[in-house]
């Protein structure tokens, strides 16, 4: 009996010690897995921004005479790759300098570059609801906030007036023409659950009817604005809304509003 009871209690050692080494070696898997992919996707974001720094210092050659010119075709170029790139955002002295697209499925530009290759760091984009040449529209632009701060993630730093101070003004090019959007708000909202009441849904707006529907969410940004920025916007003037997830909060979002200037 003895023995029977021995060879037995071997056979489920024998069982536990291989799931065991199966538990281990598939989470061991999985871990080194994750680890590639994430460092594949970091270096296709680092050879992207190669490659715009590199097109920058062309087109910066050709702006010297013609610099509306020049960064028009530098749209141009990029649309050439992905006809889904509809134009570029810059704000100086930051890490946002990127090509801006729009895809039928809100979703897709959330983890694919402008090549349309697959990554975590996503793109740029313009909400598919967002007509980029409506000037009674507002176009809601989305990035991704990633701890290298890649993508949009210094738009976090309009929490500290200073920062905002010496970054007041968003640069918006077309295949047509140049823009410049001057800030007027900064602030931190979420995402509401649909059963939420008498809450500004800031994601929702993407064009204005009228002056009235205009100035109710010109005061509602100014209203929940971190700081006064000394600024508003009037009736007739594009908005621009910049959005990144901020986690301060459940579903929080961090917001930069700006209207177009001539």
């Amino acid at each position: 009996m003895k023995g029977k009871r021995g060879k037995k209690n071997n056979t489920v050692s024998k069982y536990i010690f291989i799931t065991c080494l199966i538990v281990f070696i598939c989470g061991a898997s999985y871990l080194f897995y994750d680890f590639y992919q994430k460092n594949t996707d970091k270096k296709k974001i680092e050879e992207i921004n190669n490659e715009i720094v590199a097109n920058n210092e062309e087109v910066n050659e050709v702006a010297k005479k013609e610099v509306s010119t020049a960064n028009m075709e530098k749209v141009k170029e990029y649309k050439a790759i992905n006809d889904e790139v509809i134009g570029w955002i810059k704000i100086e002295d930051t890490k946002i300098n990127f090509p801006v697209l729009q895809n039928e499925d809100n979703n897709y530009y959330l983890t694919h570059d402008y090549k349309k290759d697959s990554n975590k760091y996503g793109s740029i984009f313009l909400k598919k609801e967002c007509d980029i040449n409506d000037m009674n529209s507002n176009l809601l632009i989305y990035g991704h906030n990633m701890k290298d701060e890649e993508m949009f993630n210094c738009l976090l730093n309009y929490q500290n007036k200073g920062y905002y101070e010496q970054h007041k003004t968003i640069q918006i090019t077309t295949e047509n023409e140049e823009r410049e959007y001057e800030i007027i708000s900064a602030f931190k909202s979420r995402i509401f659950y649909e059963d939420e009441k008498d809450v500004f849904r800031f994601y929702y707006t993407y064009g204005f009817k009228d002056e009235n529907e205009y100035q109710h969410y010109i005061a509602n940004v100014k209203k929940i604005q971190l700081y006064d920025t000394g600024v508003t916007a009037n009736f007739g003037e594009q908005l621009v809304t910049l959005i990144t997830c901020e986690y301060s909060q459940e579903n929080g979002r961090m917001v930069v509003v700006g209207k177009r200037i001539k």
